[in-house]
């Protein structure tokens, strides 16, 4: 079956409407890990999101649930209409509005830096923390059990990051939304939007922060000032350099792993050299810690 059909059937059932009530308007571009479509039912808009494979390996979908709701509050994110936390199929209230990819980010800092402010001083704390070392060994162990050995190149790298780690554990823990790349914000009539609470817990709030830099770091060193809201210090930039250097650590893993099941091949898009451009930029991050 293919996903249109799948997503008709799925919907149909779940808004108890005849398949012929609902449309497929559009798949979203961004994010190689799940596919994402706006529908309508109907009339009415929602998005629909389709695991990609094996992405369960890397979202547990029962604390995804736990976090849309423990966010509601925030009132900064879509509705959720729908989730299964078996399939990790999700139905959302369509918010009409922009990627900020698609934008010039420069112009939006004070808004992100106010939904991320929102989301770190909210004082709601998750049972979750996300726990970064733990969550990369287990990462590592993902690519270890395709027959995979970490070369002595992630090795050193590794090295230089976890030397640092007394130092990152030295400060407090919010919670994060987790993966706040340009990508998960909207720009909407009303403002800003954070889209995908995948990655959500307990953590270092600059952990956000280095997200944001996810395309161009540029983004993430521009924003710091304006969340800060004063001129950052070198520990505030070696705090972010070395989260930095942690995220692309965790998504060469992740990059590892879609190349060993096939994703290359499946979707053309060339994941072993994604890998080792990820640690190209932890060594530019670690480059910059004094």
């Amino acid at each position: 079956m293919n996903n249109e059909n799948h997503i008709k059937k799925i919907a149909s059932t779940i808004f108890g409407q005849d398949p012929a009530e609902v449309t497929i308007i559009r798949r979203l571009m961004g994010g190689m890990s799940n596919y994402t479509y706006v529908i309508s039912v109907s009339g009415e808009k929602y998005t629909f999101r389709i695991p990609g494979r094996n992405a369960e390996k890397f979202v547990d979908r029962d604390i995804e649930q736990y976090h849309l709701e423990l966010i509601n509050p925030l009132m900064i994110n879509n509705e959720t209409v729908h989730i299964d936390t078996k399939s990790g199929v999700k139905i959302a209230r369509y918010v009409e509005g922009v990627p900020l990819h698609e934008k010039r980010p420069y112009d939006y800092l004070e808004e992100a830096a106010g939904i991320l402010r929102k989301i770190h001083t909210s004082g709601i704390k998750s049972d979750f923390d996300y726990a970064p070392f733990e969550r990369l060994k287990t990462y590592e162990d993902h690519v270890k059990a395709h027959g995979h050995s970490h070369d002595a190149r992630y090795e050193a790298l590794k090295a230089r990051l976890t030397a640092h780690r007394d130092f990152l554990d030295r400060f407090g823990k919010t919670l994060t939304h987790g993966d706040a790349q340009i990508s998960n914000f909207v720009v909407t009539e009303d403002g800003l939007q954070l889209m995908d609470w995948e990655f959500t817990g307990n953590n270092d709030p600059y952990y956000d922060i280095a997200c944001f830099g996810n395309n161009d770091f540029d983004h993430a060193v521009a924003l710091l000032p304006v969340y800060l809201a004063r001129a950052p210090k070198n520990e505030d930039y070696k705090r972010l350099y070395l989260w930095r250097a942690f995220q692309c650590l965790q998504w060469h893993n992740v990059a590892l792993y879609k190349h060993f099941i096939g994703l290359s091949e499946n979707l053309k898009i060339d994941f072993d050299k994604i890998s080792e451009l990820y640690l190209d930029k932890a060594k530019a991050m670690l480059d910059k810690v004094k």
